[in-house]
């Protein structure tokens, strides 16, 4: 995911061929695989630092590369968020899962030079009912735009139809950070903010390939940045859920390359 950024970069938009869509299916099958081991393992008094070491290893033992590493100085391969950190919580030896407890996974792979990106949020244990609302409506949510990726319509038209089912549930969009295009670079053009009117923004073509990534939260939609420079928290302490698919515009619809 990227900051909000106040240019338009409509016009660099790249489209995908056929064989540049399948090694990004292959790199998002690979993003997919780390992530459902991810949260097979996500019990009380996991510490985050075995899952980074855990996610790595597994991106490298299928021929992938972690691609968030390095990024920008990112140190690590995973992002792992947990409650209030909405997004780019860092793993560490003293950071341990516990029974309550909703945990975001980000991870981005690049295979043969193309990037897969992908997010979801699971429960440690038994949670709020609070908490599984959130992960419902905002995994809901993202389908809800991943239903409007299809070839004539907008950006905006993903935008609204993810804003129009988080708020229509009680909840709130981030809007410092929005879902992007997806390729040989983690982030390319075009932005795709959660929030945002029908009709407005770049109009979908045929090879598009975008992350489209809701990120809600049960307060205000604020977010402030830890003294690590990374992890984005809400301001307000409440809680934060996150899921992402990188998906390809085709002329016969949406297609989710970050499925298996």
């Amino acid at each position: 995911m990227r900051r909000v950024a106040t240019v338009s970069a409509s016009r660099r938009i790249k489209l995908k061929a056929p064989w540049e869509i399948e090694l990004l299916r292959r790199a998002n099958v690979i993003v997919m695989e780390v992530l459902l081991r991810l949260a097979e393992e996500s019990k009380p008094g996991v510490s985050t630092w075995d899952l980074e070491i855990l996610a790595d290893t597994l991106c490298r033992r299928r021929g992938g590369r972690p691609a968030f590493k390095g990024y920008r100085g990112y140190p690590y391969a995973l992002c792992v968020s947990i409650n209030q950190e909405v997004i780019h919580g860092m793993p560490r030896e003293d950071k341990v899962l516990r029974e309550g407890d909703i945990v975001s996974y980000d991870f981005g792979v690049e295979y043969e030079g193309y990037i897969g990106d992908a997010a979801l949020t699971v429960a440690v244990g038994r949670v709020s009912e609070l908490a599984e609302r959130l992960m419902k409506v905002t995994e809901e949510a993202l389908y809800r735009g991943i239903e409007k990726a299809r070839v004539g319509n907008r950006v905006g038209d993903i935008s609204a139809a993810i804003q129009r089912h988080v708020e229509g549930n009680g909840f709130a969009v981030i809007r410092d950070f929005v879902g992007h295009g997806v390729g040989q670079s983690l982030h390319e053009p075009p932005e795709v903010p959660n929030f945002g009117k029908p009709g407005k923004g770049p109009r979908l073509q045929a090879g598009m390939v975008l992350a489209i990534e809701p990120m809600v939260v049960t307060g205000d939609p604020g977010v402030k940045i830890l003294e690590d420079g990374w992890t984005a928290v809400t301001r307000d302490g409440g809680l934060a859920a996150h899921f992402e698919h990188s998906v390809v515009i085709t002329a016969r619809g949406p297609e989710i390359l970050s499925r298996i």
